[in-house]
C-alpha cells in the first residue's frame, strides 16, 4: 500500500514537473530594442523580437518624433543546442523598422502588441534620446563608429545612382536624340517607392518602350563595376533654340544592405541583410540647341532629317465630276509626325476636301522613322485639259547641314463631258407641238356624275396617316443615328465607355498566362491593360501617361485615396518584376485577382459619383 502511495506521488510530481517545463518552454517572450542615443537626422533600426510566430503586429499609434522609412522587414533564426544528449532548439522572428529621428529630445515608443494563437501580446516600451550631430564626443563617435553600420546601414552615393544620359549634346532645332534613366548598383533592388522622372519643357516627346524583364547588365564607370539597368528612355525634339536644362528627377527605391552582423543558423553564420530606403535623385543635363539657318525655302514646313519625296496620281483622264485622288509620300528618318503638308494648287475649276493624313512610323533611337501618305481627293466640275504643277517639299538635311528641295512630276489631267446633270424642275411642253387630234381630248357633253367626298380615300384620316407615321418613324431614325453618330465622332468618350471592356478583355489574356506560367508575360498584360485603362477613362494621351498624372487625375475624378494608393502598388509591383526575383504562381494570382477588384471599384465609385450629380 505504501509502495503504491508512493508511486502516485513520483508520478504526480513528474507530471507537475513535465506540465510546468511545457508552460515555461510555451511561454512567449516579445521585447522591443533600439538604440538608447541616435543622432537627429540618421537613421536606425527599431526590432522587435518574438520567440513564436505571430501576426496582426501593431505599432504604436504615438510615434512623435520619428519618421518610419521603411518596414517591418522579418527575418526568421534558428538554433540548436545538445547538452549532456539532449538537444533542444529555439527559433525567434524579427521584425525591423528602419527609422529617422526629427527632432532633438528624450521620446518613448510605447509597447507594440502582436497576435499569437489567438492571444494579444505587448512589448517593452523603448526610451530614445535624440541629439544633434554636434554633441557626439569625438572619441565615443571614433568608437561607435564600427558599430553604425550595424546599427544604421547606409547606402553611399557611389553604391546606387540614377544617370540621365543623352545621345546628342549640340544639336539643331527639331533633331531628335534620345536621353536614357540608367540605374547603377552594387546591391540588390529591393521594391521601387515614387517615381517622379523630369519634365520634358520644350521638347516633343515620344516613349521608347523597353522590355519587361530587362536582364541586367555589367558596366563599368569610373573605374567600377555596376549592375545596370534602363528605367526610362525617351525620343526628344527641341521645338526652340538655345541651351535647354532638363531638370533633375527623383526615385524612390529599396536596396537589401549588408548590417555588419552575423547570426548562426542551422546552416551556419550567415551575414544579416536589411532593407534600406534611398531616393536617387538624377543628374540634371543641358542640350545645346542650334536653330535652323535662316535661308530657308517657301516650300520649307518644318521638316528635319533625312527624306525621300515621291508623289502618285489615280488617273489621268477622267470625267467631270468624277473624283481624282493626288497621294503624296515622305518617307525616312526625322520629326515626321511635325511635317505640315506640302502645298498643293489644284484648279480652280476642281473641288478640293481636306486631306487624309496617314502615317506608319516606328520609334527608335534615330528618330521617327517610316512613311507619312498625304492624299487630297478633288472633283473637276467642267470639262477641259487642267494641269496641277509640281509639288515641293524642303527639308533640312542633319547630314549636309543643309535645305534640300525635293520636287513631284507635273500632272496634266484630260477631263472629259460628265454625265448630263439631272433637272428637279418639272417638265413642260411646247405649245407649238401640241396636236388638236391627239393632245386635247374631245369635252363629253351630257349630265355629269357626282360621288360624295367621305367616299374618296384622298383626303381622309387613314390618307394622312399613312404619309405622317412613316415619316415620323423616319424621323426618329434619323435622331437616333445622329446621336450615335456625335457619340461616335467623340472619340474621347467612346474610349470612355469601352475603357473597362477593353481592360477585362487584357487581363483575361494575363490569366491565360498566369495559367501557363508565364511570368514576364504576364506582368506585361497587366501593365498593359492598366496604362490602356487609364488611358481611355481619364482621357490622357499615351505620351503624357505617368504614374504622377494619373495620381493626380484620380484625384480630379474623387476617386477614394485608398484606391488610388492600390493602383500605384499594382503599377510599382508589374514594374518591379522585371529586376525582382521569380515570382510564385500564388503572388500573380493575388495580383491578378487585386487588379480585377480595383477596377470594379473604381467603375462603381465613377458611377455613384455620376448619379449622384444627375440626382
Amino acid at each position: 500500500m505504501k509502495y503504491v502511495r508512493k508511486r502516485k506521488t513520483v508520478c504526480f510530481f513528474t507530471t507537475l514537473f513535465l506540465t510546468l517545463a511545457i508552460a515555461a518552454n510555451a511561454q512567449v517572450t516579445f521585447r522591443a530594442s533600439a538604440p538608447s542615443t541616435v543622432v537627429k537626422g540618421e537613421q536606425f533600426r527599431l526590432t522587435y523580437t518574438i520567440n513564436k510566430e505571430g501576426k496582426d503586429l501593431r505599432l504604436p499609434s504615438d510615434m512623435d518624433g520619428f519618421e518610419i522609412l521603411f518596414g517591418p522587414s522579418v527575418s526568421q533564426s534558428y538554433s540548436q543546442r545538445t547538452v549532456n544528449g539532449k538537444t533542444t532548439s529555439e527559433s525567434s522572428f524579427s521584425y525591423t523598422y528602419i527609422l529617422v529621428a526629427q527632432k532633438e529630445g528624450t521620446f518613448t515608443i510605447g509597447p507594440a502588441s502582436i497576435n499569437v494563437d489567438g492571444s494579444t501580446y505587448q512589448s517593452n516600451a523603448v526610451q530614445i534620446k535624440v541629439i544633434s550631430s554636434d554633441q557626439i564626443p569625438k572619441s565615443q563617435s571614433q568608437q561607435e563608429s564600427g558599430q553604425s553600420g550595424s546599427s544604421s546601414p547606409t547606402i553611399k552615393s557611389t553604391d546606387a545612382f540614377i544617370r540621365a544620359i543623352v545621345s546628342k549634346s549640340n544639336i539643331h532645332e527639331q533633331e531628335g536624340f534620345t536621353v536614357t534613366f540608367r540605374l547603377y548598383t552594387t546591391l540588390n533592388v529591393v521594391n521601387f517607392g515614387k517615381i517622379e522622372f523630369p519634365e520634358f519643357e520644350g521638347f516633343m516627346v515620344e516613349e521608347i518602350e523597353l522590355p519587361m524583364n530587362q536582364q541586367l547588365k555589367i558596366e563599368q564607370y569610373n573605374g567600377r563595376s555596376y549592375y545596370t539597368a534602363d528605367l526610362r528612355k525617351t525620343l526628344l525634339f527641341p521645338q526652340r533654340s538655345g541651351k535647354i536644362t532638363i531638370p533633375s528627377g527623383r526615385i524612390e527605391m529599396v536596396f537589401s544592405v549588408p548590417s555588419g552582423k552575423r547570426i548562426t543558423t542551422f546552416f551556419g553564420s550567415q551575414e544579416v541583410f536589411v532593407d534600406v530606403k534611398k531616393t536617387l535623385v538624377t543628374n540634371p543635363v543641358s542640350v545645346n540647341v542650334t536653330p535652323l539657318p535662316p535661308d530657308k525655302p517657301e516650300s520649307f514646313t518644318g521638316a528635319v532629317g533625312t527624306f525621300n519625296f515621291q508623289s502618285k496620281i489615280s488617273t489621268k483622264e477622267v470625267k467631270a465630276n468624277e473624283p481624282v485622288t493626288l497621294t503624296l509620300e515622305i518617307s525616312g528618318t526625322g520629326n515626321l509626325k511635325l511635317i505640315q503638308n506640302p502645298e498643293v494648287e489644284f484648279p480652280s475649276n476642281f473641288e478640293v476636301y481636306d486631306p487624309v493624313v496617314k502615317n506608319d512610323l516606328q520609334i527608335t533611337t534615330n528618330g521617327l522613322t517610316g512613311t507619312r501618305k498625304i492624299e487630297y481627293l478633288a472633283i473637276p466640275r467642267y470639262e477641259g485639259t487642267y494641269v496641277i504643277p509640281e509639288v515641293e517639299f524642303s527639308y533640312f538635311d542633319l547630314k549636309n547641314r543643309s535645305y534640300k528641295t525635293l520636287k513631284s512630276p507635273q500632272y496634266t489631267i484630260q477631263v472629259a463631258k460628265g454625265d448630263p446633270v439631272k433637272t428637279t424642275a418639272s417638265s413642260y411642253v411646247n405649245q407649238q407641238e401640241v396636236k388638236v387630234e391627239d393632245d386635247i381630248r374631245f369635252l363629253k357633253t351630257g349630265k355629269p356624275t357626282f360621288q360624295s367626298r367621305d367616299d374618296y380615300f384622298v383626303g381622309s384620316l387613314a390618307y394622312w396617316l399613312w404619309y405622317i407615321i412613316p415619316l415620323g418613324l423616319f424621323v426618329g431614325f434619323c435622331i437616333i443615328k445622329r446621336q450615335q453618330a456625335k457619340q461616335n465622332a467623340n472619340i474621347a468618350l467612346v474610349r470612355h465607355k469601352r475603357a473597362n471592356k477593353i481592360a477585362i478583355k487584357r487581363l483575361k489574356v494575363a490569366e491565360k498566362y498566369l495559367k501557363e506560367h508565364k511570368q514576364e508575360e504576364f506582368y506585361s498584360e497587366i501593365l498593359r491593360a492598366l496604362w490602356g485603362y487609364f488611358s481611355d477613362k481619364l482621357s490622357i494621351p499615351l505620351a503624357n501617361l505617368s504614374k504622377d498624372n494619373i495620381e493626380k487625375e484620380l484625384a480630379n475624378y474623387n476617386i477614394d485615396d485608398e484606391l488610388i494608393r492600390t493602383f500605384m502598388e499594382i503599377l510599382d509591383t508589374c514594374e518591379f518584376a522585371r529586376y525582382s526575383p521569380v515570382k510564385s504562381d500564388v503572388a500573380m494570382g493575388n495580383l491578378y485577382n487585386e487588379t480585377l477588384e480595383a477596377i470594379g471599384r473604381m467603375e462603381n465609385q465613377l458611377k455613384s459619383k455620376k448619379s449622384k450629380k444627375l440626382k
